[in-house]
């Protein structure tokens, strides 16, 4: 039986989390159009059934929805707030959705600036990692008005097991920022923890698995080789940022954005930790 048609939604990026995304929206019956910068995926959206547009615009034109899967706060400006910007392109009750992990403060930007076109911005960061991402099993955190997280939901839903609406625009970013914040917490802590425990010669898989029945059990634990530290540091200064932006001091924060940034090169070399 063929999947029924459920219409058009825009990709911009189709990196590790973009792909697997693009992957469930065609297979959920959406006919989906993507961009990248880097032309040489073509092949791979192509594989997944969709269809790769080198031209910006043909997406603004043909697409009622866009998910933005940028890597930095940089590319989303200068796709919709530059000067050569997309917002004045897009249909008037478009939805336009960034799963990019940004501060709040730049999609009340963007928010402010696509409803002088009439088109709608709504957070939609996503948690649990790009293995959640390939399963589609990923947790979607929206931030917008009632109206625009209703109409995304559906998409959302797609590639997400959950969607919560978390407030208005922004508080999906910051609901991210607050998950980012812990889960770099819970790995530094993890590492820490398994070294010392190595130095004493304990068996580190034995510890991880009862740990992980414990008090001590977090996600980042239970995913233990598999937690990638590409974004660390840029989302610990996202979280730094937000604090100055209310005149908050977030020490550990600030002390695990420092960890990170050693640990990064060496991750899960505990024998080399606390060296």
């Amino acid at each position: 039986m063929a999947t029924e048609q459920r219409g058009s939604v825009g990709v911009f990026g189709a990196g590790r989390m973009g792909l697997p995304i693009i992957g469930h929206l065609v297979t959920k019956g959406f006919t989906v159009l993507v961009h990248d910068v880097d032309e040489s995926k073509e092949a791979e959206v192509t594989s997944r059934g969709a269809r790769f547009v080198r031209a910006r615009e043909e997406i603004a034109r043909e697409c009622e929805t866009i998910l933005v899967c940028v890597g930095y706060e940089e590319q989303l400006r200068e796709t919709f707030l530059g000067s050569a910007g997309l917002l004045g392109s897009l249909r008037e009750g478009a939805v336009v959705a960034v799963l990019s992990t940004v501060s709040p403060e730049l999609m009340a930007e963007l928010a402010e600036a696509a409803g002088k076109h009439g088109v709608d911005v709504v957070d939609a960061p996503v948690c649990r990692g790009s293995w959640a991402a390939d399963a589609g099993e990923l947790l979607s955190l929206l931030g917008g008005t009632e109206e625009a997280v209703a109409k995304f939901s559906e998409i959302a839903s797609a590639y997400s097991t959950d969607v919560v609406r978390t407030g208005d625009i922004g508080a999906g970013q910051v609901a991210k920022a607050v998950n980012n914040l812990i889960l770099w917490a819970c790995l530094v802590a993890d590492h820490e923890g398994l070294a010392l425990a190595r130095r004493y010669n304990v068996d580190i898989d034995v510890l991880r698995k009862a740990l992980a029945m414990s008090s001590a059990a977090n996600h980042a634990l239970d995913n233990w080789n598999n937690q990638t530290m590409a974004w660390a540091e840029d989302d610990l200064r996202i979280v730094t940022d937000m604090a100055i932006n209310v005149g908050m001091g977030l020490p550990q924060a600030a002390v695990n954005r420092e960890i990170c940034r050693v640990l990064k090169p060496r991750r899960y070399d505990l024998d080399q930790y606390g060296n």
